[in-house]
């Protein structure tokens, strides 16, 4: 959980962010009741917000969620998390790309959490979005390296919601739910032959394809480096990872929307640079946002 107080002073020290005055952070209210329950069974999300979750519910997310003292600081996080992503959404449609300094709970399923995931922001922020009429469609780009398998279950029946993961073949979760475009990749694959496959992944996209909006979850655990990844890329290919996607989302005009995904190192400062790549990437594209 430090990870994201040492984004944000990353972010502040690097002068990406301003700390008083014109480019500060946009900070959003923890997300209503009302906005999870688009996503998520009410069920669920009485459970978590009222510290009732079933213990085995809990350990499968991997917080102390079955309790009311212990479950009520996770929960406002996960709130506040998923109100930073409707944020992000939305900033992303007004201003053509935007990115939340959390986010990314893509093993959230309609009916629970799991893998450190409680709630699903993006699904949570598109279901938002489509309630206020202000998107039909979306993109989902999942670079994590952990497939988006909650996502993927969560739209596998919606046509205007394409759902895209490049993961490592080997890694959580067991078994696989199916995106629409699932890149299942071999352990210890380095920034070249990673980039190849990306490459090819954009360029085979549906030629026709006009998303009202991008979710891209930029993952830092396919670093070499990163406690829970199979993969091997470096500071430079996650950059080159994250321009690739701003560059082809961009060059069609498509809002993208960032958030930061999963990222496992017990040094804190190190993963905090690292989840700093993707806004240092999108601020370089701010100026082509027309």
């Amino acid at each position: 959980m430090r990870k994201f107080r040492a984004l944000a002073e990353t972010l502040v020290a690097e002068g990406l962010v301003a700390v008083n005055g014109i480019g500060g952070f946009h900070v959003p209210a923890p997300a209503p009741e009302s906005w999870l329950a688009l996503a998520h069974s009410r069920i669920y999300v009485d459970q978590v917000l009222n510290g009732t979750l079933p213990a085995s519910v809990a350990k499968e997310i991997g917080f102390p969620l079955d309790n009311a003292t212990a479950g009520r600081a996770v929960a406002f996080r996960g709130r506040c998390a998923t109100a930073g992503t409707v944020l992000t959404a939305t900033l992303a449609l007004e201003h053509g790309i935007a990115c939340n300094t959390a986010g990314g709970s893509h093993h959230a399923r309609y009916e629970q959490g799991a893998g450190f995931c409680v709630f699903n922001d993006v699904a949570v922020a598109i279901r938002v979005l489509q309630a206020d009429h202000r998107i039909g469609s979306a993109l989902i780009i999942d670079l994590d390296v952990h497939q988006g398998d909650g996502t993927a279950l969560m739209f596998a029946d919606d046509a205007k919601i394409m759902t895209i993961s490049m993961h490592a073949k080997r890694n959580y979760p067991h078994p696989k739910a199916h995106s629409d475009i699932d890149v299942a990749l071999p352990d210890a694959m380095e920034d070249a032959a990673y980039l190849a496959q990306l490459r090819q992944l954009l360029d085979d996209l549906p030629p026709r394809l006009q998303p009202d909006i991008v979710f891209y979850n930029a993952g830092v655990d396919p670093h070499a480096e990163d406690r829970l990844g199979r993969l091997k890329l470096t500071d430079e290919g996650l950059r080159q990872r994250d321009t690739l996607v701003l560059s082809h989302c961009r060059a069609r005009n498509w809002p993208v929307a960032c958030v930061i995904g999963g990222g496992y190192s017990r040094d804190i400062a190190a993963l905090g640079r690292r989840h700093s790549i993707i806004h240092h990437v999108a601020r370089g594209f701010w100026s082509k946002v027309p």
